[in-house]
């Protein structure tokens, strides 16, 4: 009677196409991502930077720095890494506002991918600026107290938060009320928020709005 068999393969022919089967996934060396600086609070029009070294230590693997946003992870800068597996990536910033980056490493025929997340990526524009304290109610809701943390603005819709950045000090707050009604002044800060920024009464702010 006739048998079917099966030829002795090497487990990875056996895989089905478009999957990695655990035997090469296993042979594939670990890599790591050490960030050593970075600069991620800048001036629309400046450069976003982040150094590191990429281990095993090796040249010529590329590096990149994502940006995630409401399509997933994108890759904004990429750069090849030199000796010793440093690398150092530049990102020109255009528009103001706040993402999330991380520093990635595809991988390769004979090693994993990594990456390492950084945290905010914030692009400031200058803003004039004053602050206010006392009581009473706000024009978005509830009351303002010495320990309510946000901004007066004229216009940016209640609730919208805002990064804002004063002698190397940074704070994200809502937009709680209306104002500051003087000219040449966005931003009206809370006394809570005046004081976490380490703010005088009035002067520019770096603002992500």
């Amino acid at each position: 009677m006739y048998v079917p068999t099966t030829l002795n393969q090497p487990a990875g022919a056996l895989a089905p196409v478009g999957i990695v089967s655990t035997a090469e996934t296993s042979s594939l060396a670990r890599t790591a991502i050490n960030v050593s600086s970075t600069r991620l609070n800048v001036l629309a029009g400046h450069s976003a930077t982040v150094t590191g070294t990429l281990r095993p230590e090796q040249s010529g693997r590329v590096i990149m720095l994502q940006a995630l946003g409401s399509r997933g992870w994108s890759t904004v800068s990429r750069a090849r890494t030199r000796a010793k597996g440093r690398f150092e990536l530049h990102f020109l910033t255009r528009r103001t506002g706040s993402e999330r980056v991380r520093v990635r490493f595809a991988g390769d025929a004979s090693e994993l991918g990594s990456h390492r997340r950084l945290g905010w990526l914030n692009t400031f524009r200058l803003a004039g600026a004053s602050w206010y304290g006392g009581g009473g109610s706000m024009a978005c809701g509830g009351s303002l107290t010495s320990a309510t943390l946000g901004v007066a603005n004229k216009t940016l819709p209640c609730g919208t938060l805002v990064t804002l950045r004063y002698g190397g000090r940074s704070v994200r707050v809502p937009v709680v009320d209306r104002g500051p009604y003087v000219a040449g002044r966005e931003f009206d800060l809370t006394e809570a928020t005046k004081q976490a920024l380490g703010f005088g009464d009035t002067g520019d702010v770096w603002s992500t709005r």
